[in-house]
């Protein structure tokens, strides 16, 4: 016994200072008995929702994650499944795919007349949208208004509006990639389901993830491109956002250009300045 205590520390100066088996073993004895190892304990079941790890090509996408899983297929599982603009509006309102949804006050739809054929798209809804639920209302909304008069359309007859972004970014802040992904599967089947014969986007960030295209407005407006809905190739103009003309008004000559355009275009397609028998879609 008086030298057990000094084989201890020797031991545990040596780093064997655990034990590694279930039961002691007594190595001094000249046949010594092993006791067979139990069988190691089942592995524990993994939870079953493990995180999950986005390729980098589609992180920057603008892939998202929401607690049920895949934040983008719920949105576009959601959006197929809606056969008329009534259950697209619904199963948008019980989303919850998007943060932004969480701090916003209303979820902004639409407004106008989908039969007219004309649909415009803007970026995102502001302050006055946000507490209205309904897109372009406030300062900018005013001046889209006497624009589009100015080419006989109207909200309340044959002009249809809606945004990329259905709820309020916070201090009117541009949205985030994640953001718009997850709001673009119902901004697609919304288009599909409003069966336009022309679109107008409403400014750059429209633009940017209507089309894909990342070039400027001003090198964007102007031009005619087209938007593939089913089978039809549907004509669509970017044009400027009527909030950037209220900051820069000398540049107003530039959008009645563009909205002399679609007004020319409306009658190549034969579309009727007002469409009789319908309701507001707000």
């Amino acid at each position: 016994m008086n030298d057990t205590l000094p084989t201890l520390n020797w031991l545990i100066e040596a780093g064997a200072d655990e034990a590694i088996a279930e039961q002691p073993v007594n190595r001094l004895t000249a046949k010594a008995s092993v006791t067979p190892l139990q069988a190691p304990a089942p592995p524990r079941p993994a939870p079953a929702r493990a995180p999950v790890a986005l390729p980098a090509a589609l992180a920057r996408a603008g892939a998202a994650i929401d607690m049920d899983g895949d934040a983008i297929g719920n949105a576009q599982a959601a959006a197929t499944a809606a056969n008329s603009l009534p259950e697209l509006k619904a199963a948008l309102e019980a989303f919850e795919g998007c943060a932004l949804k969480r701090t916003a006050t209303n979820m902004v739809f639409a407004d106008g007349v989908a039969e007219g054929r004309i649909m415009l798209i803007g970026e995102a809804p502001g302050r006055d949208e946000d507490r209205s639920g309904k897109p372009f209302v406030g300062r900018a909304g005013h001046l889209l208004d006497k624009m589009l008069a100015s080419i006989a359309l109207d909200r309340k007859t044959n002009a249809y509006i809606t945004n990329v972004i259905s709820w309020r970014p916070p201090d009117n802040r541009d949205p985030t990639p994640e953001e718009a992904a997850a709001c673009l599967p119902f901004l697609r089947r919304h288009i599909e389901l409003a069966q336009p014969k022309i679109i107008i986007l409403l400014g750059a960030v429209a633009a940017r993830h209507v089309v894909g295209i990342s070039d400027g407005i001003m090198k964007l407006r102007g031009r005619w491109l087209e938007y593939r809905v089913g089978d039809v190739m549907v004509p669509l103009m970017p044009t400027l956002h009527p909030a950037y003309l209220l900051r820069q008004p000398t540049h107003k000559k530039l959008a009645w250009h563009d909205l002399q355009a679609v007004r020319d275009k409306m009658k190549i397609l034969g579309l009727p300045e007002q469409v009789a028998g319908t309701g507001n879609a707000g």
